[in-house]
């Protein structure tokens, strides 16, 4: 089992995450000696949901705003339906995600969490899977979606639903024992600024 002590892990969330999505990959990554650190829109506890009931909170660490992408190797976006649907709706968090990307480090997302890869224009070519309602949008976003477990397509792990949590952390922690020294990625799809 890997290793990753000196790494860092951003997760984003809002109220509405799915629990096992959020608290699933960060005792995981804990285990192999990863910090994780969460960020939010504000500093309250966030509200978890298992499929439709309510379930844990849990309090961010920092708001999106005090987040500085360079001081992480990685960014995870857990799924439930409302959160990543509120989060798309802020520019800071787009944006976040869009860095994280052009640094080329790893970025997984799970269940309707690639929505906010959708929100971000990152999906073009790529292949990926979801939760099976959002799988049109990754396709009208130019993704190749397939189902299975864990996907991995350069920079950007995917994955289904909760009972893929451990596929999928494990499929972001090899990413993150592989991160290339890069200092801007540009995908063929983005305009030079």
């Amino acid at each position: 089992m890997p290793q990753i002590p000196n790494s860092r892990v951003l997760i984003v969330a809002t109220d509405g995450f799915e629990e096992w999505e959020l608290f699933g990959p960060r005792e995981i990554l804990q285990k192999r000696g990863a910090e994780v650190v969460l960020a939010s829109l504000k500093k309250d506890p966030i509200q978890a949901t298992v499929h439709d009931d309510p379930g844990k909170t849990i309090r961010p660490d920092l708001t999106i705003d005090e987040v500085n992408p360079d001081d992480f190797d990685a960014l995870i976006l857990p799924g439930g339906v409302r959160n990543p649907d509120t989060l798309r709706l802020h520019g800071n968090v787009v944006e976040l995600i869009k860095t994280f990307d052009r640094q080329g480090k790893p970025i997984g997302a799970i269940c309707h969490g690639p929505w906010l890869l959708v929100e971000a224009d990152l999906l073009r070519g790529r292949t990926v899977t979801s939760w099976p309602s959002i799988r049109t949008d990754l396709r009208n976003a130019g993704a190749n979606v397939i189902d299975q477990a864990a996907v991995t397509d350069g920079n950007i792990v995917t994955s289904r639903n909760p009972d893929d949590v451990e596929p999928f952390t494990n499929a972001l922690i090899d990413l993150i024992e592989n991160i290339p020294e890069v200092e801007e990625i540009r995908h063929p799809n983005e305009v030079p600024a």
